[in-house]
């Protein structure tokens, strides 16, 4: 029997994947370095569906219908180029490599570009959803040409997850389009873990609220507009007691985050690009400031605190409810507007609509919110940022009070809100009439004449500033 496609790469999230299209009634041809993965698979959960068993490549490949599918799940960087350079001579003209690792971008489009030269297609798929989504229906991003997914997307498709009847996966566009989006996902999923923290420690140190009473407040939370995921499962971690001391998990869990590299890849991307996605950046070096624990150590004996003696409201925590809708909404509103600048960048007719909607299932990021985006976007006229479409504009009006009062109350505690905060002055900062970056230009033109514009008049500027400050137009040398 040929099989329908082949994973090689069985690691949890490679079985996983393999698992899910055999369920799903796919034959799965199975591949790895170390046999043993196989064997132990087919041993354990070979009963999922049709599977075959290889051990080399070439008999990976040999046991492919045509145009052969193989995918790839292996650790991202020269891993993934040393499978490709060994799969390439196997393969023939029409035929598929499938990238589903968390690929950066710019790698997926050398990749293609190369395969291409020689008639392989080769696509970058971003998958989110983790272990669970990998084998139940994850969140598929996938990128490459129209004509690979012409032949890849029924698979994808019936292995997604499907919210109100549709599939979590849609082709987002050419070369490195698909794993683009997933980072800068992953980059939203930063932010939106950070500010969930930032909202446990301002209950905690501002109003005094222990973690099994605020596992009741996240679940209640969870059932309104701040339902998601990662709302759900911050219940279940606040409301967990460690078994051995009896005390909250949070309290013997260490304090210092990792992470993997796609927060930091995104916020690399965005000032590339141009892209304020500060409440994004601010997530990345949230964690690693947490990670600095010698520094840490050493401010606590060192510096001084000088917080003021505030008065926490009893609407408090309805306080921090509706700043943390605000600052999650902001989190989505950058990373949406940093695919609009990507896709002027690179080329992508990226589908804002269909992109929130791939977000509705299967992944970390997925919320009840992401309705109301894939709304926004799906509207005859598309807003220029997503807060400025008329029902987020109603909405973060209605909770800006509560935003500030949070704001401004944790300053005074000393609570670090850094995403709170900036979310807040990227609001503020698109509103405002004026910003002082008159004076940056000012000041660039005094010690480097890199000239201004004027409010009054066209053209570009400069002040001979060691002169007698008169002002020249300034001459076009490009």
């Amino acid at each position: 029997m040929s099989a329908h496609i082949g994973v090689t790469g069985l690691a949890v999230m490679g079985a996983n994947l393999a698992r899910n299209l055999a369920r799903n009634g796919f034959t799965v041809a199975l591949h790895n370095r170390s046999v043993e993965k196989t064997d132990a698979l087919l041993a354990k959960h070979g009963d999922d569906g049709d599977f075959v068993r290889t051990e080399t490549l070439q008999e990976l490949v040999d046991s492919l219908e045509k145009p052969r599918r193989v995918l790839i799940m292996v650790k991202a960087g020269k891993p993934v180029d040393s499978v490709i350079e060994q799969l390439e001579p196997l393969l023939e003209p029409g035929d598929i490599i499938i990238d589903a690792g968390n690929s950066h971008y710019e790698d997926t489009r050398r990749r293609e570009a190369a395969l291409a030269k020689k008639d392989l297609h080769f696509v970058g798929i971003g998958v989110s959803g983790g272990e669970e989504g990998a084998l139940n229906g994850p969140s598929i991003m996938p990128g490459g040409s129209k004509e690979s997914y012409d032949a890849l997307g029924p698979l994808l498709e019936k292995i997604a997850a499907h919210v109100d009847g549709k599939p979590c996966c849609a082709w987002i566009g050419t070369d490195g389009a698909g794993h683009f989006v997933k980072m800068v996902h992953n980059g939203i999923e930063y932010a939106d873990m950070q500010v969930i923290g930032e909202a446990f420690d301002l209950l905690r140190s501002g109003a005094g609220i222990e973690p099994a009473e605020q596992a009741k407040i996240f679940e209640e939370w969870n059932k309104g507009e701040l339902a998601s995921f990662l709302i759900e499962i911050s219940a279940e971690v606040l409301g967990h007691v460690d078994a051995k001391t009896g005390k909250p998990f949070v309290d013997v869990v260490v304090d210092a985050a990792g992470q993997k590299g796609t927060g930091r890849w995104t916020v690399i991307s965005a000032l590339e690009l141009g892209s304020p996605t500060s409440g994004i950046a601010e997530s990345v070096f949230a964690r690693a400031l947490s990670s600095q624990t010698e520094q840490r150590q050493l401010a606590q004996e060192l510096l001084a605190g000088g917080e003021a003696a505030v008065e926490v409201p009893e609407s408090f925590v309805e306080d921090v409810r509706q700043a943390l809708y605000a600052s999650k909404l902001v989190s989505y509103a950058q990373g949406l507007d940093m695919l609009t600048s990507a896709a002027k960048e690179y080329g992508w007719d990226l589908k804002l609509d269909e992109i929130a909607s791939l977000w509705r299932g299967g992944c970390i990021i997925r919320a009840e919110l992401l309705k109301e985006i894939t709304k926004a976007y799906a509207a005859a006229e598309k807003p220029a940022n997503l807060l400025f479409a008329p029902a987020f504009t109603k909405a973060i009006a209605e909770v800006l009070p509560a935003w500030r009062r949070v704001v401004a109350t944790a300053v005074q505690l000393g609570i670090p809100v850094p995403v709170f905060s900036s979310s807040l002055a990227y609001y503020d900062g698109l509103r405002r009439k004026r910003l002082p970056a008159a004076v940056i230009q000012g000041q660039r033109d005094l010690f480097g004449a890199h000239t201004y514009g004027r409010v009054d008049a066209e053209g570009t500027f400069h002040t001979l500033w060691g002169e007698d400050k008169s002002e020249i137009e300034a001459v076009d040398t490009h």
